[in-house]
């Protein structure tokens, strides 16, 4: 479904102006203006998302449980099956890597994700280590090129999957990238919840430590503001979640590369990923998180 055919389909016979804002790895996002001044973000679906583990029905309902707690914006519509979604414009602009750094916005981050955190449960779990054995399986299935870096990853992966152990499972949105956090200068409201679900909070606060290349001060910053005096092993587990993410990330890249119809350099984007990965492991803090106490 092309942006014309899907703005029809959500406003039929109504006179419309619209821009596409860029495409995300799966997602086309278009800002559409009605004939009465209101404004939405239409979000398309790309091709083959069901091979990167997206359930269009989950993000919208996802979407729905941010906006009842004002972290996300509000939700107008979902056409099914896995049509436009399609939710209200929210004024303001995407944090900056280095407005990251910046201790209240961090706090009004942190204070937004604890909410979320703390929500009703969503009807999906999302386990990262599960993740990653459902892209490799999606990968060969699609004929897609595993690079050398990847059977080392696996391995490694699986001793952190041990070195985490089982942990509780609060609503996560597993995206957390700077590119999804928009704020007006009061609030910050997320944005993209195409990966939502059950999991690990670390996860979360590891997708910004990464995104954001925060260093080891950073991170002890980032912590302090989520949880205000972080304990030993909350430190141990971003650590080890910052691997979990670049490895995800690295695979996704890999059964993008395969599935994906937008003009974008996945395999770079993957090797990219993985070379990060491989820093991450050269790190003192994450070898005394893999060993442990």
């Amino acid at each position: 479904m092309n942006v014309r055919e899907a703005v029809e389909l959500v406003w039929p016979g109504r006179r419309t102006s619209w821009e596409v804002l860029g495409e995300g790895l799966t997602r086309h996002n278009v800002k559409v203006t009605l004939d009465d001044g209101t404004v939405f973000v239409l979000r398309l679906v790309g091709a083959e998302t069901d091979a990167l583990g997206i359930d269009r029905r989950v993000e919208y309902e996802a979407c729905q449980a941010a906006a009842a707690v004002g972290v996300g914006p509000d939700v107008e519509t979902f056409v099914e099956p896995a049509g436009p979604l399609v939710t209200r414009w929210v004024d303001g602009v995407p944090l900056r890597h280095d407005e990251v750094r910046d201790a209240d916005v961090l706090r009004r981050l942190m204070t937004a994700l604890r909410v979320f955190h703390r929500g009703p449960p969503l009807p999906r779990r999302f386990d990262v280590f599960d993740v990653v054995e459902e892209l490799r399986s999606a990968a060969f299935a699609h004929g897609a090129d595993l690079p050398p870096a990847y059977a080392w990853a696996r391995q490694l992966a699986r001793r952190v999957a041990q070195a985490r152990g089982p942990v509780p499972e609060r609503p996560c949105h597993n995206d957390l990238v700077c590119a999804n956090l928009i704020d007006d200068g009061t609030r910050i409201r997320v944005v993209d919840w195409g990966v939502a679900g059950m999991g690990d909070v670390f996860l979360d606060l590891a997708c910004l430590a990464v995104d954001a290349r925060l260093d080891p001060d950073e991170r002890r910053v980032l912590l302090e503001a989520y949880a205000r005096f972080p304990r030993e092993q909350d430190e141990r587990a971003l650590e080890l979640m910052r691997f979990m993410v670049c490895y995800r990330d690295a695979m996704w890249g890999v059964v993008q590369g395969a599935v994906s119809e937008l003009d974008f350099d996945f395999g770079t984007y993957a090797a990219e990923r993985f070379s990060l990965l491989e820093a991450i492991v050269e790190e003192p803090g994450f070898a005394r998180a893999l060993d442990g106490p």
